[in-house]
């Protein structure tokens, strides 16, 4: 498994922990600073805010900010890098 399928399996357990009720309070700012060191740069500081104002809301542990932030990531902006190599060739 390379590293771009373990990130992503990560991202998945870190959702289901978020699913667990009463430790919002606690798992919110943990969230929020593990997000900012997975995902570097302004892209991981901006997505561990979401990720902290997600977790912090009630009701609102159902979004998977961990695997939404791993698609865009390899996704959306692999694709946008693929065509921009295609464009210089």
């Amino acid at each position: 498994m390379n590293k771009k399928y373990k990130k992503l399996l990560l991202s998945i357990i870190l959702d289901l922990v978020g699913l667990i009720p009463l430790i919002d309070i606690i798992w919110a700012p943990l969230s929020g600073y593990i997000m900012s060191k997975i995902y570097k740069g302004n892209k991981g500081k901006i997505a561990g805010i979401i990720s902290f104002i997600e977790e912090i809301i009630p009701y609102s542990d159902f979004i998977p900010t961990f695997t939404i932030m791993w698609i865009y990531n390899f996704v959306f902006l692999n694709n946008n890098e693929s065509t921009k190599k295609k464009k210089v060739l």
